[in-house]
């Protein structure tokens, strides 16, 4: 069966659990995971019967690329009648003698102006917040998604291979960033990283050197950089590279849709011993949760022990970034975007599960001196874990 036909009928198992009588997928991602396009429209899948892609462009594209019916997407009175025609036993439900749909939808990322003329459209319907189910869903990868990311992977360890014999002291960290960039757009990255968090964006990954790695901003993780100008206040600035700044090469290629995350420190020359140090305690606080990756292993457990580790090493106050601007988690599901679940956080009570695919990133952040740390990404598998990175481990001095 197609893959994408798969995915429907095991969210329809979901909607029939719980009583409801479709999903509306009006989230881009979210359609291209249930249907394989990305048109602009909506995605909906009733409880039973075949899901319709309602499209308003393009249609043409649409048709070639979706594994559901595609139709034009018609006037917003028209779409309410459409639905409710779809939906399993609907057909009393405007009369008033049958209880109202309950139609899900990603509520999470669904605009409030969205919602309200979905809720015109369906005088009457429930709407019920389905995000975390197909978050859920999602969490879960097939063999062609895992695929996908290692495809990612290669093509960033090519190009950290082919742009590192090339940095010098005095470049700039844009020149670095640039060069990167370059290597993994010839090799098919597509230019994107994508998250479902409102108000975040990214580029390609952190790039920078130093104390501007240092430079808290906006963006959930330990390592911030100046950027280019406030209006993007992210990843890499005109600083040069000096000697003995920790380079932090933090990257993401996408390939197929798919993420890949991965960090290395460089140096030129050495480290000072106490950004050494740190360097050295991200790869243990690695390497103990590398050991505990199994299914069944809560995710908040693979954080709480991360914690300790760092305690007793006495960087606590360094760990995942620095004061008030450090973050609260170990690592992050990927997929299609950089921000899935599960979550090695504090509350996540997730087992991890075969088919899980997870970035863990331990990191220490000193003000005006720097960002050391490591990160790989890893398949959840029946007997414990597949690494997905392929870069050279360890810190690199060139």
């Amino acid at each position: 069966m197609n893959i994408f036909k798969e995915r429907q009928q095991k969210l329809q198992t979901e909607l029939i659990a719980r009583g409801w009588d479709g999903y509306l997928v009006a989230y881009h991602v979210d359609i291209f995971y249930y249907c394989g396009s990305m048109q602009t429209g909506y995605l909906f899948i009733p409880a039973e019967g075949e899901a319709v892609y309602l499209v308003r462009r393009s249609l043409v594209r649409a048709e070639e690329e979706a594994a559901a019916d595609v139709e034009a997407i018609g006037s917003l009175k028209t779409l309410g009648e459409r639905l409710r025609a779809r939906c399993a036993g609907a057909g009393a439900s405007a009369a008033g003698d049958a209880p109202p749909l309950r139609i899900a939808t990603e509520l999470d990322v669904v605009p409030v102006q969205l919602l309200t003329k979905l809720q015109t459209a369906l005088p009457g319907a429930v709407w019920e917040d389905g995000s975390q189910l197909v978050r859920e869903q999602r969490m879960l990868k097939s063999p062609d998604e895992v695929t996908a990311i290692r495809k990612a992977a290669r093509v960033v360890d090519a190009a950290l291979e082919t742009v590192i014999p090339h940095i010098r002291e005095g470049m700039t960290e844009l020149e670095l960033m640039a060069m990167l960039e370059h290597q993994l757009r010839l090799q098919g990255h597509q230019g994107i990283m994508r998250m479902r968090a409102f108000n975040s964006e990214l580029i390609t990954g952190m790039v920078a050197a130093g104390a501007s790695a240092a430079v808290p901003t906006y963006f959930d993780g330990p390592a911030g950089g100046t950027g280019l100008h406030p209006s993007s206040p992210q990843s890499s600035g005109r600083a040069p590279i000096r000697r003995g700044d920790p380079i932090l090469v933090d990257l993401g290629c996408m390939i197929d849709g798919y993420l890949i995350d991965q960090t290395r420190t460089l140096v030129i020359g050495d480290l000072d011993p106490e950004l050494q140090r740190a360097y050295d305690v991200a790869e243990q606080v690695l390497r103990a949760t590398e050991a505990r990756l199994q299914p069944g292993t809560i995710a908040e457990h693979l954080y709480l022990l991360a914690l300790d580790q760092v305690q007793e090493a006495g960087l606590s106050a360094h760990f995942m970034g620095y004061g008030a601007d450090q973050v609260k988690f170990l690592g992050h599901g990927i997929g299609l975007e950089i921000d899935e679940l599960p979550v090695l956080a504090k509350g996540f009570r997730t087992p991890l599960a075969p088919g899980m695919v997870i970035a863990i990133e331990p990191k220490f952040t000193f003000p005006g001196r720097g960002v050391v740390g490591v990160e790989d990404t890893y398949l959840i598998t029946e007997k414990g874990y597949e690494k997905l990175s392929e870069s050279r481990e360890g810190l690199r001095r060139l």
